[in-house]
């Protein structure tokens, strides 16, 4: 039996992909407002403009497949918080105020932290995947996790 968060992220989720769509922008908008998020705070959680952001939202654009499943994995994050040991904030042991404002620990993927847009890693917040990663690729936490 399916827990009640595992039930509503079907419910959200479902709808097109029974369709064989992609997201269509009520989709979009409803994962983003269940994940408490502004239009700028996903825009750097996904690593995209936030006029694409408004593009999407406003049915402008299509949503990408890559962001479209980029959404669904933090909304996943959020909903089962099952923890796991070797989270990025033990290793790099990261002070309280610090963890409290980084995605990573905010969607429980301290394994997962160099897939997440928006981390705190070096006290900067990246404004490009291409610079996050040559941070991520040094980094003990990906080397362990991937």
């Amino acid at each position: 039996m399916q827990n009640m968060s595992q039930c509503s992220i079907f419910r959200i989720i479902i709808p097109y992909q029974a369709r064989r769509e992609t997201m269509d922008h009520d989709t979009f908008v409803k994962i983003r407002k269940e994940l408490h998020k502004t239009q700028k705070e996903i825009s750097i959680l996904l690593g995209i403009s936030l006029k694409a952001v408004c593009s999407y939202e406003q049915n402008w654009r299509s949503v990408p497949v890559h962001v479209e499943r980029q959404l669904i994995f933090l909304l996943a994050r959020k909903k089962n918080r099952a923890r796991k040991t070797d989270n990025c904030w033990d290793i790099r042991q990261c002070p309280q105020v610090k963890k409290e404002r980084c995605p990573a620990w905010e969607f429980d993927s301290g394994q997962f932290c160099w897939f997440i847009n928006g981390t705190i890693c070096d006290n900067t917040i990246h404004s490009s995947w291409q610079e996050k990663m040559k941070l991520c690729r040094k980094c003990p936490v990906m080397e362990e996790n991937t």
